[in-house]
């Protein structure tokens, strides 16, 4: 029987560097494969169906909500976005790792679908980094930045209830760091029945 893939998903407010992270840890491990999001918006210029995102009608849309097929799913500014099932049950059956980069309301619904995934929440070494980083990328306005560090304390709050914290500090220590994790899931003995068995003649 086949070792079944581990499901990691990465979560951290805005700012924090997910996107990066979550970058740099796929070209470390190049068996991990990441998990497409699903949307309602049109594409953007060069964008492609099934590359960046899986582009729906909101009719389709609303039809997998309607038939399960979305570990989580969210209206954001009119749009829908969700994390499409099938592929990741496809991939985990595979005996594949598959990372999902979602935000923390999202993460807590998959958790509640898949309480055996590995939960991982990207954390900033302290509010006043992320605060300059968020000031730093210039895209923001006062308004949005203030928001966005508001939110942030929630987020972190939430962040209990995950199974790893990670602080970016410095991006190559925090991919480490995740590396390390989902090795030390491989080697669990849950995640090694079959081999067990296996050099037990069971």
């Amino acid at each position: 029987m086949k070792r079944k893939g581990c499901l990691i998903v990465v979560s951290g407010a805005s700012g924090t560097g997910k996107g990066t992270v979550c970058a740099e840890l796929l070209k470390k491990r190049s068996s991990l494969r990441y998990s497409i999001s699903a949307t309602t918006r049109s594409p953007r210029a060069g964008e492609q169906d099934g590359v960046q995102y899986f582009f729906h009608s909101r009719e389709s849309f609303e039809k997998l909500i309607e038939d399960g097929g979305l570990l989580e799913w969210a209206d954001v500014y009119g749009n829908y976005y969700g994390t499409p099932k099938a592929p990741v049950d496809k991939f985990l059956n595979e005996g594949q790792d598959i990372l999902l980069e979602i935000d923390t309301q999202g993460a807590l619904n998959v958790m509640e679908k898949m309480p055996d995934g590995i939960y991982v929440f990207l954390l900033p070494p302290s509010m006043e980094e992320l605060e300059r980083r968020l000031r730093t990328r210039g895209t923001d306005s006062e308004e949005v930045i203030l928001r966005r560090l508001d939110s942030a304390r929630g987020e972190v709050n939430a962040a209990k209830k995950y199974r790893y914290v990670v602080v970016n500090e410095v991006v190559k220590d925090a991919v480490d760091t995740i590396d390390a994790i989902l090795t030390a899931e491989h080697a669990k003995v849950a995640n090694n029945q079959d081999l067990l068995d296996k050099i037990a003649g069971l």
